[in-house]
C-alpha cells in the first residue's frame, strides 16, 4: 500500500488536471449555449417566436435539457440502424423500426427537425454541428464520421456523456459548414427513452418530457399527432457531465481530499489519448 506521502503528489496533480479542465470545459459550453440571433435564425417563423425568451419551453426541465443547450440532434445524412441495415435518418419515417442497444428493435414515434439558415457571416459555436471523427472512440466506432448538436449525449461506460464534454479538438471537435448556408438536424422519438446505433456509435433518442417538442421546427405536427399532457420519460441512463451534480460530489471530494471516479473525465481522457493514434 502507497504511503500518504507517496498519495499526496497524485492527489495534487489529479486536482491541478480535474479542475483546469472543469473551468476550460465550463468556458466551452457557456459559450456554445449563447444562441447568437445575429448569426442564424429558425427556418420557421413559429418557432422563432417560440425561441423569444418567456415563450416556448422553459430550459432546465430535466437532465437531458440543460438551459441555453437546444434540441439534441443529429446532422442530416447520418445513418441510423434499423432491422434491415443503415437508413439515412431523413429518410425514416414514424413507425420505422430501429434497433436499440437493449438487442430490440422499436417503432419510431416521431421525428424532430430543426432546420437553420446562415443570416450572417459565420455560424453560432451554438449551431456548429460536432464531429466525432471515424474510429473516434474505439478501433470500430463509429464507423465514419458522425456529427452531432453539442448536446447530444452518447451512451459511454453506463452513462450518457453530453458530446460537448468530449470535445479535444482533433478526433472530436467543432465542425463548421464549409460552403452550406443550411444545417439540419434531426431526432428520433420512441415511447421510451432509448440508445440507438447512430454510424455505429451509441447515441440517445430524444428524451421527451413536457414541452420537449416545442424546440423542433415542426412541433406542430407533434402536437397533432399527440394533444394532451405527455407522460415523463425516465432517462435510459444517468447524465454526467461537468457542471452536473456528479462533478460537482467531485469537486467538494477533491477539496476534502479524497479522489472520486468521474466518468466524463475518464471518457474524455481514454479518447484524447487514443485521437493521438488516429491517422491524419
Amino acid at each position: 500500500m502507497s504511503s500518504a506521502r507517496e498519495q499526496r503528489p497524485q492527489l495534487n496533480r489529479a486536482r491541478r488536471h480535474f479542475l483546469g479542465v472543469a473551468a476550460a470545459t465550463g468556458a466551452r459550453i457557456a459559450a456554445m449555449g449563447t444562441f447568437a440571433a445575429t448569426t442564424f435564425f429558425p427556418s420557421s417563423t413559429a418557432h422563432a417566436q417560440a425561441a423569444k425568451p418567456g415563450n416556448g419551453p422553459k430550459p432546465g426541465k430535466g437532465p437531458g435539457n440543460s438551459p441555453g443547450q437546444g434540441p439534441k440532434c443529429l446532422l442530416r445524412g447520418t445513418s441510423i440502424m434499423t432491422p434491415s441495415g443503415g437508413a439515412r435518418i431523413e429518410e425514416l419515417r414514424i413507425g420505422d423500426l430501429v434497433e436499440t442497444v437493449r438487442g430490440e428493435a422499436r417503432a419510431i414515434k416521431w421525428i424532430g427537425r430543426h432546420l437553420y439558415r446562415l443570416s450572417g457571416s459565420s455560424w453560432s459555436d451554438s449551431v456548429v454541428p460536432i464531429r466525432i471523427c471515424q474510429h473516434a472512440l474505439d478501433e470500430h466506432t463509429p464507423h465514419r464520421d458522425l456529427y452531432l448538436s453539442a448536446g447530444h449525449a452518447l451512451f459511454i461506460d453506463g452513462v450518457l456523456i453530453r458530446v460537448q464534454d468530449l470535445i479535444n479538438g482533433t478526433s472530436i471537435a467543432p465542425a463548421p459548414p464549409a460552403d452550406e448556408r443550411e444545417i439540419e438536424y434531426f431526432h428520433i422519438a420512441l415511447d421510451t427513452h432509448e440508445v440507438i446505433l447512430a454510424e455505429g456509435a451509441p447515441v440517445e433518442t430524444l428524451l421527451l418530457e413536457a414541452g420537449t417538442h416545442e424546440g423542433f421546427t415542426n412541433f406542430a405536427e407533434f402536437a397533432r399527432l399527440y394533444p394532451g399532457p405527455q407522460p415523463q420519460m425516465t432517462p435510459f441512463a444517468p447524465f454526467v457531465g461537468y457542471g452536473g451534480r456528479v462533478h460537482l460530489k467531485a469537486l467538494l471530494r477533491l477539496a476534502a481530499g479524497r479522489w472520486i471516479r468521474v466518468p466524463t473525465e475518464e471518457a474524455y481522457e481514454r479518447i484524447a489519448a487514443r485521437a493521438e493514434q488516429l491517422p491524419g
